[in-house]
C-alpha cells in the first residue's frame, strides 16, 4: 500500500510500515494456506521472475520453486503461511522465533527497500522538435528512444494515459497527461509524461500513483525535479557490471508466494478484477485462438489507438495464456517475451525476435509483414502465414473449453456476491484455467512418448482436451515447437 504522506512532497512514495499483526479469531485459525490474491500482494520479484532471469519464460517454474513443490508434495493437507516462509527462509540468519509465522518486520524493510529502479525521468512534446527528453537521472544513462516511448503516438487525443515499454534490458513506465494552457508557443497543448526504468516490470505499478502525481506537477509547475530527485535518490538500484538484476534472493514471506509467482507473470493492475473480465470479454471465444498461438511462441501485435493503457494490459493478459508449470517444459522454446508498447524506433529489435507479444498506436506496423506472425487489430485476429490461418477457425472443443471458462467465472462472481468472497479473483482463476489447460496438454505428450508406442491417439488427443480431428495442425505445430520429435501422429485421428 502506498500513501501519501502529509510531512513533505519528497515522500509521496514512502511505504506504509503494516499495521500491528491482530489476534486471529478461531474462524481465522482454520483457514488453510496463503491464497493466490493475498500473496500477490506483496509484490515480490523471486528468482526466476522477471525479464533476464526466467530462462523458460513466465511460466518457467525455477529450481527453487521445484524444491519448495517437491518438499511438499507428499503431504496430505496444505500447508500453512508459517510453512511456507520455513521452506523459503535462509537458515542461517532469517529463521523465524518459534510460533513465528512472519519474517521480522526490520527485514521485509530491507527487502522492500531494494525496489530496482535504474533511471527517472521527464518527457515533454515540442511544438517545434516533437518529443524531447526534458531530464532525466542518471544523466549518463543512455535513454535514446525514451521520449517516443513515454509518449505513444496520438497521445494528443487523451487527456491522460499510462504506459508500459521496454527499453534495452529494462522495463518501464510512464505517466502522460494533456493539459490546456492559454499559449501560443505550445499551441493551447502542454504534454508531459513522467517515467521510471526497472530491471522488472513487476514492481512498477507500486509507484504509478506517484508518477501520475508528478506529471501533473510537472504540467502546472514545469521544472520543479526536486521530489524526482529525491525519489531516485532514495530508489536507486546500484546494477553489477553486467546490467543483471540486484534482486537475487527472495525473503521468507515473500517466498511463501514464490510457486504462484513462477505460475504468471506479476504485474499488479490499477483495476485486478477488471484486467481479466474486460479481455474475455473484449476477445470473446477468440481467446482461444489467442491462446493456441501464444502456446506455439508465434510474434503477436496488438493495434489499438490511444489511450494505450489497457492494450499494455492485454499484452500481460496473452503472456498468461501460455504458462506451463511442469518443471522442462519450454527451456528449448523461445520465451514468450512482454514487450508492451512499441513503436517505429524498435523495428530492428523486433526483427531479431522469435517470439513476443507486443501493442503499438501505429499503424504502419501493419504494413511490415515481416516484424510479426499475427496482427491483433480490436477483436480481428489474422495472419498473413498460411500455416496459420487453420488455427483461427474455432472449433467444438474451443467452443466447450470457452463455455467451461465463462461458466466457471460465472460461479465465481456469483460466489463473491452471495458468499463475500473476498480471496478468489478472477485473475487466478483465468491464470489457473489456462495452466490447468497447458499442464493437461504436456502431461499427456510425456506420457505418450514416454510409453513403448509413441503415437498420438484419438484417444490421448481427447484427453489432452483437444479436437482430433479440428486440432491436428495445432498438434503438429506444438510438438514441432516443444520438440517432441519421437511421437508420431495417427494419419486419420478422427478416426477411431
Amino acid at each position: 500500500m502506498v500513501e501519501k504522506s502529509d510531512r513533505a512532497p519528497l515522500l509521496d512514495w514512502e511505504e506504509v510500515p503494516p499495521a500491528e499483526k491482530p489476534v486471529p479469531t478461531p474462524e481465522q485459525k482454520d483457514v488453510k494456506g496463503p491464497s493466490l490474491a493475498n500473496s500477490r500482494a506483496l509484490g515480490c520479484t523471486a528468482p526466476g521472475i522477471g525479464w533476464s532471469t526466467s530462462p523458460g519464460g513466465p511460466g518457467f517454474l525455477t529450481s527453487a520453486v521445484s524444491s519448495i513443490d517437491t518438499s511438499l508434495s507428499s503431504r496430505s493437507t496444505v500447508p500453512t503461511p508459517a510453512e511456507w516462509d520455513a521452506q523459503c527462509l535462509d537458515k542461517d540468519d532469517r529463521t523465524p522465533s518459534p510460533g513465528q509465522g512472519e519474517v521480522p518486520h526490520d527485514i521485509m524493510v530491507k527487502w522492500e527497500e531494494k525496489d530496482p529502479i535504474v533511471a527517472v525521468f521527464v518527457v515533454t512534446f515540442d511544438t517545434r522538435s516533437g518529443n524531447m527528453l526534458e531530464w532525466c537521472l542518471p544523466g549518463d544513462m543512455n535513454l535514446e528512444g525514451v521520449e517516443f516511448k513515454a509518449m505513444a503516438s496520438g497521445s494528443h487525443r487523451v487527456s491522460s494515459d499510462f504506459i508500459y515499454f521496454r527499453k534495452g534490458g529494462y522495463f518501464g513506465l510512464a505517466c502522460f497527461a494533456n493539459m490546456a494552457v492559454e499559449s501560443v508557443v505550445e499551441r493551447g497543448a502542454r504534454m508531459k509524461s513522467v517515467g521510471i526504468l526497472s530491471t522488472s516490470y513487476t514492481l512498477l505499478y507500486r509507484y504509478m500513483s506517484f508518477l501520475e502525481h508528478q506529471v501533473r506537477l510537472q504540467l502546472k509547475t514545469p521544472g520543479q525535479y526536486s521530489p524526482l530527485e529525491a525519489f531516485f535518490e532514495d530508489k536507486r538500484s546500484v546494477l553489477p557490471p553486467d546490467g543483471e538484476s540486484v534482486v537475487t534472493a527472495c525473503p521468507g514471506s515473500a517466498c511463501g508466494a514464490a510457486l504462484n509467482h513462477c505460475m504468471h507473470p506479476e504485474m499488479k493492475i490499477t483495476h485486478p478484477a477488471g484486467c481479466m473480465s474486460q479481455f474475455i470479454q473484449f476477445f470473446g471465444e477468440q481467446i482461444m485462438v489467442l491462446w493456441k498461438l501464444a502456446l506455439l511462441r508465434r510474434r503477436i501485435l496488438i493495434f489499438s489507438p490511444p489511450p494505450v493503457g489497457v492494450v499494455c494490459y492485454r499484452v500481460y493478459c496473452c503472456c498468461c495464456l501460455a504458462n506451463v508449470s511442469i518443471p522442462g517444459v519450454g527451456v528449448a522454446v523461445p520465451e514468450f517475451r512482454p514487450f508492451f508498447y512499441v513503436n517505429v524506433a524498435d523495428i530492428d529489435t523486433l526483427d531479431t525476435e522469435l517470439s513476443y507479444v507486443a501493442c503499438t498506436t501505429e499503424k504502419i506496423f501493419e504494413e511490415k509483414r515481416d516484424l510479426y506472425d499475427v496482427y491483433v487489430d480490436n477483436q480481428n485476429v489474422r495472419t498473413t502465414r498460411e500455416s496459420l490461418k487453420p488455427l483461427l477457425r474455432l472449433n467444438a472443443a474451443d467452443r466447450e473449453k470457452y463455455r467451461k471458462l465463462t461458466e466457471q467465472r460465472q460461479m465465481l462472481l456469483y460466489s463473491q456476491e452471495e458468499n463475500g468472497d473476498c480471496v478468489s479473483s478472477e485473475e487466478d482463476h483465468f491464470i489457473l484455467f489456462f495452466l490447468e489447460q497447458n499442464n493437461r496438454i504436456f502431461q499427456t505428450l510425456s506420457e505418450v512418448a514416454g510409453s513403448h508406442e509413441p503415437i498420438l491417439t484419438q484417444e490421448s488427443v481427447r484427453a489432452m482436451g483437444l479436437d482430433p480431428h479440428g486440432d491436428r495442425l495445432f498438434l503438429l505445430h506444438l510438438l514441432e515447437t516443444y520438440g517432441y520429435d519421437s511421437l508420431l501422429v495417427t494419419d486419420h485421428p478422427c478416426c477411431s
